[in-house]
């Protein structure tokens, strides 16, 4: 910012730095969701939105204004049910819903480094944050979970190639 006087003598950089104080106060503060996983492209996404929305939804302590929320949000796919023979024959089978204690203790122990991981990236820009945990099919239950939380802005990380470009290749193959 550039500081000079004008025709009436007053210092113009001044009243800009007031301007701009002001507008600070009346920008609105986001709710802003990131789904993550274990794969790069998730933390480029959370790296991504900490950076680039920074001033919609980070706290700032010297005004004392409030900053918006960042919600991570994590989904377990459910597992297949397990299904055991029952008896000595293999006609009598029964189904069961629960997770085999190995395997959850694992899941916990990832998600925790998960969020581990997300967390020290959230605190060191101070964005205020919480973490969602929910289990389902993860499309589905993403899009439950904007619905259910009114956010205003959903960032997810992308793996592949767009549709666009899917199309453009398919198209170009023929």
């Amino acid at each position: 910012m550039e500081t000079y006087v004008d025709a009436i003598g007053e210092d113009t950089a001044a009243t800009t730095t007031t301007a701009e104080t002001a507008a600070n106060k009346n920008k609105k503060k986001l709710k802003v969701m990131v789904a993550i996983d274990e794969s790069k492209n998730s933390f480029d996404a959370l790296e991504w939105a900490v950076d680039h929305l920074r001033v919609v939804i980070s706290a700032e302590p010297e005004t004392g204004q409030e900053g918006g929320l960042l919600t991570l949000l994590h989904v377990h796919p459910t597992y297949l049910q397990y299904i055991y023979p029952s008896g000595g024959t293999a006609s009598a089978v029964y189904a069961t819903d629960s997770v085999p204690e190995p395997m959850r203790k694992a899941r916990e122990e990832s998600t925790t480094n998960l969020f581990t991981r997300a967390l020290e990236i959230c605190r060191g820009k101070m964005v205020k944050t919480e973490t969602m945990i929910l289990e389902g099919d993860p499309k589905e239950m993403i899009c439950q979970a904007v619905e259910q939380t009114h956010v205003d802005l959903l960032v997810v990380g992308s793996r592949g190639l767009g549709m666009i470009k899917r199309e453009e290749k398919k198209v170009c193959r023929q």
